[in-house]
Formats: C-alpha cells, structure tokens, sequence
C-alpha cells in the first residue's frame, strides 16, 4: 500500500512541478501578445489539472478518506518521513502554481482592458463628428449619423 500511496504523490509532484513549468511559459507567451501559443497552452494546463484531480482522487480513495499525514502516522519512521517530504513539496508547489496563475490571469484581463481600450478609441477615430454646416437654401444642415428614414418627394 506504500508503494502505491507514494508513487501517487510522486505523480502529483511531478505534474505540479510541470504545472509551474507551464504557468510560467503561459506568462511569457502573454508577454509576448501571443494569443495562438497562449490557447493552445491553456488546453495542455486544463488537461494536466484534470489528471492531478484524478490522481486526488485516486490517492482519497486509497487511504479511504483520512489525510496523508494521518496516514503517514501510522507508518515507521523512514517512510513517514519521504510521504511527509512529498507532501510538504506538493503543498509548495501548488501555492507557487496558485500564486503564478493568479498574476496570468491579472495579466490577462489587464491586456483585454487595453485592447478594448483601443478599440473603442480607434471606433471614436473613424466614426463621423457631429459637423454643424449650412445646407444649399442656407439653413443650419441636420446631421444625422445614425441610421434615419428617408422621407419627401422623389
């Protein structure tokens, strides 16, 4: 059963340390204003996240729902120690992951904030001013950038 709980959390360790290795990837990429490579990124990270969540629930399922130090506390001292280990590098890991994700997606939305920033401003460029002029009988001419109703006679 040790062999089995331990090879678990190896797993876990070495697809949070992938994980990390992918985060840090994705913020280059959206350093970069690469939006095809950051795509295709995120597929990879959600497929990896869904393994590590198998694998939680695989290793809950094993040590039927006690936590892996409790766990860990009923083995010689040797053993304990290596799970224990594991767990502590998980557990880093996965704040180091949670930390980097939250500065990607602050990055993310950031970006999105500017693009949609200069999409409006670039929209307010092109669209027709309000131009007060005189019309050919001399009156002040209605502009009507809007879509309107053509009405008179033909």
């Amino acid at each position: 059963m040790y062999d089995i709980i331990h090879g678990n959390l190896n797993r876990q360790f070495k697809a949070l340390e992938l994980l990390a290795s992918l985060l840090e990837e994705e913020f280059d990429l959206l350093c970069a204003h690469d939006t095809d490579g950051v795509t295709a990124l995120e597929f990879s990270i959600h497929e990896l996240l869904r393994q590590i969540v198998n694998e939680r629930v695989s290793l809950k399922k094993n040590i039927q729902g006690a936590t892996v130090a409790e766990y860990a506390g009923m083995l010689p001292d040797e053993e304990r120690q290596e799970l224990l280990r594991l767990y502590k590098l998980i557990d880093s890991l996965e704040q180091y992951s949670s930390r980097r994700a939250s500065r990607n997606a602050e990055l993310s939305l950031a970006l999105l904030d500017q693009s949609r920033s200069l999409l409006l401003f670039l929209h307010d460029q092109i669209t027709p001013k309000n131009v007060q002029c005189y019309g050919a009988r001399g009156r002040l001419r209605e502009a009507r950038p809007e879509a309107a109703i053509y009405s008179g006679r033909y």
